[in-house]
């Protein structure tokens, strides 16, 4: 005899859990590009906008780490931003310094957001993901997530992973419930 599986988990605190705007900065890495240039700032710009959340500021700093560690800095302690995304400066070569100058910063590694965004880079890409050195870590309760520069890495770890976990209503849990 076979039997139906209808197990359905209960809602969060037996409410059902509803969305949190919060407020997101986004910086850009690149000695090339402008604010005006920056397709993939202005594309995280507009989505975490048409999510709801409310953009605090967009920049575009050199490949620098000291310039990169400002930014950051200065937004995580500023009781407006909750969470920080950062693009660009992700690679291998000599100027890609984004991880050397922000995992420093992390008092807690979330090693899961580089091993799950490789993952589902390589479902898009193949075997050139290993090269991304996309990470995220929490500094000063702040969530900093660190993605690649290109459109296509932005769009997939916006859609994927960084979205689903800026939302409160995202289940079983998200960082939008920590971050609030």
């Amino acid at each position: 005899m076979d039997a139906e599986f209808n197990f359905k988990p209960p809602a969060h605190g037996g409410q059902a859990r509803e969305f949190v705007a919060l407020g997101v900065a986004v910086l850009s890495v690149s000695d090339t590009r402008t604010l005006e240039s920056d397709a993939s700032g202005a594309l995280i710009a507009a989505e975490l906008l048409a999510a709801g959340h409310r953009l605090v500021e967009r920049r575009v700093v050199r490949d620098d780490g000291a310039e990169i560690r400002d930014a950051v800095n200065g937004w995580c302690s500023d009781p407006l931003v909750r969470a920080v995304i950062v693009t660009g400066g992700t690679g291998v070569t000599t100027r890609d310094v984004t991880p050397e100058a922000l995992e420093p910063l992390y008092e807690k590694v979330l090693s899961g957001f580089g091993e799950l965004f490789r993952m589902l880079s390589y479902a898009e890409i193949g075997a050139a993901a290993i090269q991304s050195r996309a990470s995220a870590g929490l500094v000063r309760g702040r969530v900093v997530f660190v993605v690649p520069g290109s459109t296509g890495a932005c769009r997939l770890a916006l859609e994927k992973i960084i979205l689903p976990q800026l939302d409160a209503r995202t289940k079983p849990c998200s960082f939008a419930g920590l971050l609030g």
